[in-house]
């Protein structure tokens, strides 16, 4: 049961910033006792030394961020949305920055090329974010190139239990965002959708991703059997022919243009790091480089279909083209 936000407050805030100053004294003893335990194990596994490395740069940038937000409290800014945009924008920059050097992590984009009028339209507009999940940080990765790239204000429905991180606790409640309980329901994770995306302006992105999940190949089963039981047939079908995602639940996207009509869709694919799941995939098997490939396709607000069902087909249709795109992507690395 998570705890109470003042309690939130006055404790795991604190323990972290106790946290990141134990990290940096003793640094050198880490260093030392981690490079000698990677010693007994061949090159590619010799991890231990670079998620220090990392470890130590999260909770730094934690700590700077949970002390900007305090500043921002006491200075009366506590409501100012534009600067704690600006204060996610500069932890994501610094934490992707570190990611290039200890990861040697490299982020290849496809976008089309926009015409003039949608070149304009980008600002002009809201846009619904649908995205595949997989992969260890992509909502952070998706997050960053919004803000860092694109210069839009995402919005996004998270887990509960994300709360436990106290600088994501301060800074995304401050802003038009919603963290549901895991018992919640589906239902609750569309009306918050709902809220969201009604009350989106021209430079918003809500972030949604339609699958509920990372993919893995029991999900994948479940999902297609949830499909039969329900007399879905067709959709069943067409989710057995996508070797690489999980069936979109519709809901959410088709609750999201309800509720902001006027909104662009985007749908989001990205590649590379699909296999890593927990934090012991990324333990085992993170590769000494790291490369993620990303496309996204736009849809302006006037394509999308206007009923519900050929809504759903349309949603499927997008999902089978990333599929697709995913299959290509790994046969060129073969």
């Amino acid at each position: 049961m998570l705890p109470p936000r003042i309690l939130r407050r006055l404790v795991l805030a604190p323990l972290v910033i106790v946290a990141t100053v134990f990290m940096l004294v003793t640094l050198p003893f880490w260093l030392v006792v981690t490079a000698a335990a990677s010693l007994r194990l061949p090159p590619p596994q010799r991890r231990g030394l670079r998620f220090v490395w990392f470890g130590v740069a999260w909770l730094t940038l934690e700590s700077a961020v949970l002390i900007a937000c305090l500043w921002l409290w006491v200075a009366g800014g506590a409501r100012r949305r534009e600067r704690h945009y600006g204060l996610i924008r500069w932890f994501l920059s610094k934490v992707y920055a570190a990611a290039v050097r200890i990861f040697r992590l490299t982020v290849e984009v496809e976008e089309p090329d926009p015409t003039p009028e949608e070149r304009a339209a980008r600002l002009t507009r809201p846009v619904i974010v649908l995205s595949r999940h997989a992969g260890p940080g992509d909502s952070f990765l998706l997050i960053y190139l919004l803000l860092a790239v694109y210069r839009r204000r995402p919005r996004i429905v998270m887990k509960a239990a994300l709360q436990y991180d106290p600088s994501l606790d301060v800074v995304i409640n401050r802003l038009p965002n919603a963290f549901v309980p895991r018992r919640s329901g589906h239902r609750h994770v569309v009306e918050e959708i709902h809220r969201l995306a009604a009350t989106m302006e021209d430079q918003d992105a809500l972030v949604i991703f339609p699958e509920g999940g990372n993919f893995t190949p029991r999900r994948r089963r479940l999902a297609i059997r949830r499909l039969e039981d329900k007399g879905l047939t067709e959709e069943a079908e067409r989710a057995r022919g996508m070797d690489h995602l999980l069936p979109p639940r519709p809901n959410g996207a088709i609750t999201a243009i309800e509720a902001c009509p006027t909104a662009d869709v985007v749908f989001v694919a990205h590649t590379g790091l699909d296999e890593l799941i927990t934090i012991g995939d990324v333990w085992r098997r993170l590769p000494f480089s790291a490369h993620i490939t990303a496309k996204w396709w736009r849809v302006p607000a006037a394509e999308v279909p206007a009923e519900r069902e050929d809504r759903i087909r349309w949603l499927y249709d997008h999902w089978e083209q990333i599929d697709a795109w995913i299959t290509a992507q790994r046969l060129a690395r073969t």
